[in-house]
């Protein structure tokens, strides 16, 4: 059975409308009511009712008789192409995930918090249960130490007043002092590599990436059993990193 509509199911306005808008995306320097209600295959009263709407509702606007697109489209525009970065990063993650067999992470710096962006799991391989607040226990994971290691040393120490270490396994770091050494020690384009200390039983690798001013990290996981898989997937991860690089900053955003 057809899962398309049936035409006396669908609103006409609605669909004049958006051919309205399809018209004005279509022309940069703008166009008047005449020239969009032919574009649109409209009657000139029709469309100037919905012009109206349309300009009320802010998806249009109208400087010396020519229709634009509004701030309310522009902001319609902005989220789609979020979107759309948001699903290249996914993409990418899964395929990655795939290449060397373990969950993949993706997340940023962003005005003083540690944000997890994206996870790429499977059930056979799934991704580390937050039982622990990722924002307050940077300290512990792999993805934490390597976006505090991007930060200046105020920075960090601003984390960590508000977000002071504390023990989370018998291997997590003891003390924001010793944290910091770690950290100074990180060298600038160096996996990260932490084990068991925010998860008994498994061992984490995240590798930076740094755009601008903006912090973020990729980083997987394996089980213990597994950890002498971290350093060589690392080095496969890092290379993919470097290939794919462009994308990456540009999605850095999401």
């Amino acid at each position: 059975m057809s899962s398309e509509p049936h035409p006396t199911t669908l609103i006409g306005s609605v669909q004049r409308a958006m051919r309205l808008l399809e018209a004005v995306a279509a022309r940069q320097h703008g166009a008047p009511a005449k020239q969009l209600a032919r574009e649109a295959g409209l009657a000139l009263p029709t469309a100037y009712h919905l012009l109206r709407t349309l300009v009320h509702e802010g998806y249009l606007c109208r400087d010396k008789g020519l229709f634009f697109l509004g701030e309310a489209a522009e902001r319609l525009g902005s989220s789609g192409a979020q979107q759309k970065r948001r699903s290249t990063v996914s993409e990418t993650l899964a395929q990655w995930r795939d290449s060397i067999g373990a969950p993949v992470y993706y997340a940023v710096y962003r005005d003083g918090e540690i944000e997890v962006v994206c996870v790429a799991d499977t059930p056979g391989n799934p991704a580390v249960e937050e039982w622990a607040d990722f924002r307050e226990t940077g300290h512990a994971h792999a993805i934490g130490q390597c976006l505090l290691s991007q930060l200046d040393e105020k920075a960090r120490r601003d984390h960590l007043d508000r977000y002071p270490v504390q023990s989370i396994t018998p291997y997590t770091v003891r003390d924001n002092v010793s944290l910091l050494r770690r950290l100074e020690r990180t060298g600038r384009m160096e996996p990260v590599i932490e084990r068991q200390e925010y998860a008994l039983g498994t061992v984490c690798a995240a590798l930076p990436i740094t755009v601008g001013t903006t912090a973020a990290a990729m980083a997987f996981s394996l089980p213990l059993h597994q950890a002498d898989r971290l350093l060589p997937a690392a080095r496969q991860l890092q290379g993919e990193i470097g290939r794919l690089l462009g994308t990456l900053a540009i999605s850095i955003s999401i």
